[in-house]
């Protein structure tokens, strides 16, 4: 489905869903198996190399862990905040907008 998108329509939707992410995080290879079963198109911006971008994140959320998660450009939060979403239902409702 997703791969029949118009190009500029694809970007679109990476450009919505973001997550913060770092190689060594179990939590963020979670989520990105979360996602990914899900359907969600997301750009992985990796706070490993990017202390500027991990500073940021970190500012903008108050949070100093990875995963840190936006979804239709609505901040979710972490792994356990995106799973708890999947289970009360409300991912999916974040992810049909």
């Amino acid at each position: 489905m997703l791969g029949k998108l118009p190009a500029y329509q694809l970007k679109n939707r990476l450009m919505r869903n973001i997550m913060y992410t770092s190689d060594y995080c179990p939590f963020c290879r979670m989520a990105y198996q979360l996602l990914d079963e899900k359907g969600v198109v997301y750009k992985k911006i990796s706070v490993d190399e990017n202390p500027d971008i991990w500073k940021e994140i970190q500012e903008k959320t108050g949070r100093s862990t990875v995963p840190q998660i936006y979804i239709n450009d609505q901040y979710i939060g972490g792994y356990d905040d995106l799973s708890a979403a999947d289970r009360s239902g409300e991912l999916s409702m974040i992810i049909n907008g």
